[in-house]
């Protein structure tokens, strides 16, 4: 299998990255990697690779690149040799099986769809991240690919991440929630009610309403919602983690106590935290596109990349963009 990995995207590019296809191809020996980018860069962020790994990876340059604080649209249309665009167009003509970028995420959904289209019968994209709570995954979809949804939007991320949750994640009957201000029925702007109708006809297990303070209690295994919604609220997510890391830290830095209890706690705090941790899951497939591209968190390194290529790699395995083609007959469609 040969996926195609953009170097140059994200904070810590391209030497994580390349770590990250290193670590990766160390892992999965059917596993090959292309690495997109300043060839001399990745010349040099590879050099200490073991030879049975060194032979899977190989290196397209480009000089171009298109950064996080760029506009998307305007990039990838003047940058025609920039690496995201490089690896979906590698998608596209079959040298790759998939792509995967922790680059600017404005400019992985544009490609998608300007590069590898739509699967025939989609609107729009949806973007889902899974995030690891204390009694199962949840997928948030979407977080950023479809701002400004209709209703035929939601209904189609709902059918979309119920496939990829029963299929790729292996859930058996993957519950599903259209996020709202509220349970009842009356709740929701015009949008969200039109959904919820469109919703309870599909033959999924569609659960109605779930507000924002069901989400970490693991209520739903797909969380539907507009992108620039589980946006915020998946940066919220990070900010929070953030906030209670420098708390802890604060108070045991300021205080005896706390310094003495911390030694008891450690282990089990560990545990905790590698529940929570993005970097296991790497990688958020864009979910209605003609071909796998999985995007990467901006501040991925090696352990998230590697992450994203598993990602990338199970989405194959298991014909994740046929099964969503096939799948939406199913949904009603």
């Amino acid at each position: 299998m040969i996926l195609a990995l953009d170097a140059m995207g994200g904070d810590f590019a391209p030497g994580e990255i390349c770590l990250g296809a290193m670590v990766a191809c160390s892992k999965y020996p059917d596993l090959e990697v292309i690495l997109v980018g300043n060839g001399s860069l990745i010349e040099k962020a590879i050099e200490g690779a073991e030879p049975f790994v060194s032979k899977r990876i190989h290196i397209v340059h480009t000089d171009e690149y298109i950064a996080m604080n760029e506009s998307p649209m305007v990039a990838f249309r003047k940058k025609k040799k920039a690496s995201i665009r490089m690896a979906m167009e590698m998608v596209k003509s079959g040298d790759a099986q998939g792509c995967i970028s922790a680059g600017n995420t404005g400019a992985v959904v544009a490609g998608g769809v300007l590069i590898l289209g739509r699967i025939p019968g989609i609107d729009r994209p949806g973007l889902g991240v899974p995030i690891p709570l204390p009694n199962r995954i949840t997928l948030l979809i979407d977080v950023g690919a479809t701002i400004r949804c209709k209703p035929i939007n939601l209904y189609q991320f709902a059918i979309m991440g119920e496939i990829y949750m029963r299929n790729t994640l292996g859930v058996k009957s993957p519950g599903v929630a259209l996020l709202s201000n509220g349970e009842e029925e009356i709740k929701g702007d015009e949008v969200v009610c039109e959904a919820r109708n469109m919703l309870a006809k599909a033959d999924i297990d569609f659960m109605g309403y779930i507000e924002g303070k069901d989400i970490p209690l693991g209520v739903a295994d797909v969380v539907v919602c507009d992108g620039f919604t589980g946006n915020v609220l998946l940066k919220f997510v990070e900010g929070i983690g953030d906030a209670l890391y420098k708390l802890l830290k604060d108070e045991m830095e300021q205080r005896i106590l706390p310094k003495v209890g911390f030694l008891f706690f450690l282990p089990m705090l560990k545990e905790l935290w590698g529940r929570f941790d993005y970097e296991k899951y790497g990688g958020t497939p864009l979910l209605g596109v003609n071909g796998v591209v999985i995007k990467a968190h901006g501040r991925s390194k090696a352990k998230a990349i590697d992450s994203a290529l598993k990602v990338a790699r199970d989405f194959v395995v298991h014909r994740g963009v046929d099964l969503i083609r096939d799948g939406l007959d199913r949904g009603g469609m």
